[in-house]
């Protein structure tokens, strides 16, 4: 047999091994890339797993996928395994070889740097024959997501001041147990418990008598962070460091006192990565499950502003907002906040503020103002 024969087989053979490649190589191929656990702190160990399959009699020669991971994610060495760092994301590759009705599973070790809400959504497959004669890519949806939770800031490191109920409020009684404390009596109002009427001044006024208690009896937190890092800022928010420290701040605030059996809340004029049009409210509740959704809620924080803080407190005056133990984390109080801030005392809240200092000013991460003025 001549050599133009050999040549003539040759090209056949290649050719019909592409074409049967092309046409079913990819087609029975199922991915799905995911997390091992739903939450976990910065620097906790996770592992992010691959599955791939094959369901066809065929084998797949070759075949890598591609995706864009967050900067943030770091990944252990592995073989296989290509990671090219970006700006914010980085492109992270695995290569694969499948054998017919194979399924391969990859575990990669990662650990998440900072707060946040890391997805996997898309991820690209590129297949070919057996000598790369040609390839095709895919478009492939994977649906994982991590959540990554402030971690809370050793209360023991806040300088917390000791100031009587009167005058300045002390945050150290919304963090600690607190026996239960009577301020005085009022007119009962629709909705008061009837366990709650003083009967001896009821009898004293002729009208119907509650007990007025102090707000630490009522056991209602609810902690408002302004994302903004100056005064006078506009969108753009500089002190990145500083503004997730305040979110550490709050994250340790809530711990505490839902350990100690309280009703806690949380608001503040950034927005959640799935809705960037509204800040973010949550519903003074107590539990476990509470602190887990707050949690959950800072986590898919996103330091940016919303609206401004001043307007922010205007809506939360509008919203009738009261018998709350209201605490301001906040790097300023801005003479346009001192006015939502009054009315918001007015209505029967108690309103302090927990600024927040840059560590050039604050080594220690310590000294912190509480004020009501």
């Amino acid at each position: 047999m001549g050599i133009h024969w050999f040549l003539f087989i040759a090209a056949i053979v290649i050719a019909g091994q592409a074409w049967i490649f092309r046409s079913f190589g990819a087609r029975k191929l199922s991915y799905e890339r995911y997390f091992n656990m739903r939450a976990c702190y910065p620097g906790d160990p996770v592992e992010m797993v691959e599955r791939l399959s094959n369901h066809s009699l065929l084998p797949v020669p070759w075949l890598r996928l591609e995706s864009l991971i967050h900067g943030n994610v770091r990944f252990g060495q592995q073989f296989n395994l290509d990671i090219s760092d970006g700006m914010m994301f980085q492109n992270h590759r695995s290569f694969f070889s499948l054998m017919p009705f194979t399924k391969i599973t990859r575990r990669h070790k990662i650990t998440c740097l900072e707060r946040g809400c890391y997805r996997l959504r898309t991820a690209t497959l590129t297949t070919g024959d057996i000598i790369g004669l040609y390839k095709t890519n895919r478009q492939l949806t994977v649906d994982g997501e991590l959540l990554v939770y402030p971690r809370p800031v050793p209360l023991e490191d806040i300088d917390l001041p000791t100031h009587s109920w009167q005058g300045d409020f002390t945050v150290r009684r919304w963090i600690i147990d607190d026996p239960f404390m009577i301020a005085g009596v009022r007119e009962y109002r629709m909705g008061d418990p009837l366990k709650g009427v003083n009967w001896k001044a009821t009898a004293r006024s002729g009208k119907l008598q509650v007990h007025q208690h102090d707000y630490t009896a009522e056991h209602r937190l609810l902690i408002y962070y302004n994302v903004e890092d100056h005064e006078g800022m506009w969108d753009q928010v500089n002190n990145v460091a500083l503004m997730e420290k305040g979110i550490s701040y709050a994250a340790a605030f809530a711990e505490r006192a839902i350990e100690h059996g309280m009703d806690v809340g949380f608001a503040t004029n950034a927005h959640s990565i799935d809705d960037p049009s509204q800040p973010v409210r949550v519903t003074p509740m107590n539990g476990y499950a509470q602190l887990e959704y707050l949690l959950e809620t800072m986590a898919r924080l996103i330091v940016a502003r919303c609206l401004p803080f001043d307007y922010f407190l205007e809506e939360e005056v509008e919203r009738a907002v009261s018998g709350m133990d209201i605490l301001i984390i906040s790097t300023h109080v801005g003479d346009k906040m001192l006015g939502p801030m009054e009315q918001l005392r007015r209505n029967g809240n108690a309103v302090n503020v927990f600024l927040l200092q840059d560590h050039a000013d604050q080594p220690s991460g310590q000294r912190t103002e509480v004020g009501a003025s």
